[in-house]
């Protein structure tokens, strides 16, 4: 049992460390309630994949892009 703990503990921290190293794109797939992929670039990209595997596409949440959105919205008013 013991084995089995430290084990998990083991892969929760390789795990965790692998992902706060990476940088998710603004749109995510749902596919369940668990399993989600929050690697799209565009909208349009989400939708095509969940048309032929099932599922819905929402804003990344996660990551907060929002705010980059709108900073970037109002460099290009400035120009």
């Amino acid at each position: 049992m013991n084995k089995m703990i430290a084990g998990a503990a083991a892969l929760l921290a390789v795990s965790a460390a692998a992902t706060t190293s990476a940088q998710a794109a603004p749109w995510c797939a749902f596919y369940g309630s668990s399993t989600y992929n929050c690697g799209f670039h565009s909208f349009e990209q989400c939708q095509a994949t969940v048309r032929g595997a099932g599922g819905w596409c929402r804003p990344n949440f996660f990551e907060g892009n929002t705010g980059a959105r709108r900073q970037s919205s109002r460099r290009s008013r400035r120009n």
